[in-house]
C-alpha cells in the first residue's frame, strides 16, 4: 500500500519564528560522496542489558519491525539514523533517494494496540487533506508525505513519512536549567497551539461535521528545522561514529536513537502539533481516559465524558507547567500567588485569560478561536 496525502499547505503566519517549509533540503546533491554505514566502530550493548525501546514496559520484540541503518524503504527512503522510539514506533531519520530530501519515516508495530493508533492517525491525516481547507491553524500541524506498508516476520507495519522535526518542547524545557520554557517561546507556542485548535475544533467540524479531541502534552508539540545542515551532519556524523547498538542476531539489531545538533545562531523553527494516534472524532461526549495524568481536565479524571473542551483545559495546564508553574495548585496557594513573573494590569489580563480555560464546567471554558482573540494574548503576541 502506498499512498500520498496532501496536507494542509503551509503559510507564513509566524513572524519571529521562521515558516517552515514543505521538507529540509540536503545541502550537497546526491551525485557528491554519500557516507557509507558501519558498524565496526559502534559501542556494542551486552545482549543481556535492555535498550531503547526494550525499556519500555509493554516491549515485545516481534512487534517492532527489525529497521537496519543503510537499507532502503519502498526504493526510495535510505535509512540513515535512528531519531528516537516510542511505545508503537521507531522514528528514523531517512533520506529522500528521488526528490534528494531529508524525511522522517515512522515504523509501527504489527500488532497489539499499535495498528488501532496508526489507523487513528492516519484517519485524521486523511480527512483533513479532504478539507482543502486554507484555515491559517493547518499552518502548526505536522503533515503527512507519503505513507507505505511493509512485510516483517510477524506482520505488516505501516510506515508514515513525514517533515523532518527538531526536538520536542519537552525536550528542550528538560535542557534549559531553569526547567522553563523562554517566555517568547512559550508565548508563541501557545498562539500556535491554539491556531491549530481552532482548525480542528471549528474547521473541520463546519466542513464534515466532524470535531477532534487531541492528546495534547509537551511531547507531542515538536520544533521544525530552520537550520538546514542538521540533517546532513546528523547523516555523516553516524557514518562516522555510529551509534550505539545491541546486535541480537543476523535480522535484528537495536539501535541506539541520535539527537539532532543545536540550530545555529539558537534560531529554532516554529512549534506544530504532532502525533494524533490518540485523536478522537465527532461531537462527544467520549468515553475513556485521555491526556498525561497531570493535564487532565477534570471530567476526563472523573469520567464523566468529554468533548473537545477538555483539550482547552489541557492546553491551560500544559502550557504553565512550561512555565515553570503547576497548575492546579493546593488549596492554600491561589492562582494570583502561583504567578510571581507578570504585574500589574499585566497579570490581571493574564489571570483571566488563564481562568477562562480552567473552568470546572466544561461549557464554560472558551473555545480556541474565541481564546485567540483575548487581549492579553494579542499583547503577549509581537505583531
Amino acid at each position: 500500500m502506498t499512498s500520498l496525502i496532501n496536507y494542509v499547505p503551509f503559510s507564513t503566519t509566524a513572524v519571529m519564528i521562521r515558516p517552515r517549509r514543505h521538507i529540509c533540503k540536503i545541502l550537497t546533491p546526491l551525485h557528491a560522496s554519500q557516507p557509507r554505514f558501519r558498524s565496526t566502530k559502534a559501542a556494542r550493548i551486552n545482549v543481556t542489558q535492555p535498550f531503547e525501546e526494550e525499556l519500555l514496559p509493554w516491549y515485545h520484540a516481534d512487534q517492532f519491525y527489525p529497521v537496519h541503518i543503510g537499507q532502503t524503504f519502498i526504493s526510495r527512503y535510505k535509512a540513515v539514523g535512528k531519531l528516537g522510539y516510542g511505545a508503537y514506533s521507531t522514528v528514523w531519520l531517512c533520506r529522500d533517494l528521488k526528490a534528494s530530501d531529508f524525511v522522517s519515516v515512522k515504523v509501527g508495530t504489527s500488532h497489539g494496540a499499535g495498528p488501532m493508533r496508526q489507523d487513528r492517525e492516519l484517519k485524521f491525516y486523511e480527512h483533513v487533506a479532504s478539507l482543502g481547507s486554507q484555515h491559517p491553524g493547518g499552518t502548526y500541524i505536522r503533515g503527512l508525505l507519503e505513507t507505505f506498508e511493509i512485510s516483517g516476520p510477524t506482520g505488516k507495519h505501516l510506515c508514515l513519512v513525514q517533515p523532518s522535526m527538531h526536538m520536542t518542547v519537552a525536550e528542550l524545557q528538560r535542557q534549559n536549567p531553569s526547567r522553563r520554557l523562554d517566555k517568547e517561546l512559550l508565548n508563541w507556542t501557545l498562539f500556535d497551539l491554539l491556531s491549530a485548535l481552532s482548525f480542528l475544533h471549528d474547521e473541520a467540524k463546519v466542513a464534515d461535521s466532524v470535531r477532534y479531541v487531541i492528546d495534547i502534552n509537551p511531547s507531542n508539540i515538536m520544533l521544525t528545522i530552520d537550520d538546514e545542515s542538521l540533517l546532513p551532519a546528523f547523516e555523516q556524523e553516524e557514518a562516522s561514529n555510529s551509534s550505539p547498538r545491541k546486535v541480537i542476531d543476523d535480522t535484528r539489531t537495536v539501535y541506539g536513537s541520535r539527537k539532532l545538533g543545536l540550530p545555529k545562531d539558537a534560531l529554532w523553527g516554529q512549534p506544530v502539533l504532532c502525533e494524533f494516534g490518540e485523536a478522537r472524532t465527532g461531537p462527544g461526549p467520549h468515553k475513556g481516559l485521555i491526556q498525561p495524568e497531570l493535564y487532565r481536565a477534570p471530567e476526563v479524571l472523573f469520567e464523566m465524558g468529554w468533548d473537545s473542551s477538555a483539550d482547552i483545559w489541557n492546553v491551560a495546564v500544559m502550557w504553565k507547567s512550561a512555565g515553570g508553574v503547576v497548575i492546579p495548585h493546593p488549596e492554600a496557594m491561589s492562582l494570583e500567588r502561583a504567578e510571581t513573573v507578570l504585574e500589574g494590569e499585566e497579570k490581571t489580563r493574564f489571570l483571566g485569560f488563564v481562568r477562562s480555560m480552567l473552568k470546572w464546567a466544561p461549557e464554560e471554558r472558551l473555545g480556541a478561536e474565541e481564546l485567540l482573540r483575548d487581549p492579553w494574548l494579542e499583547g503577549a503576541i509581537p505583531s
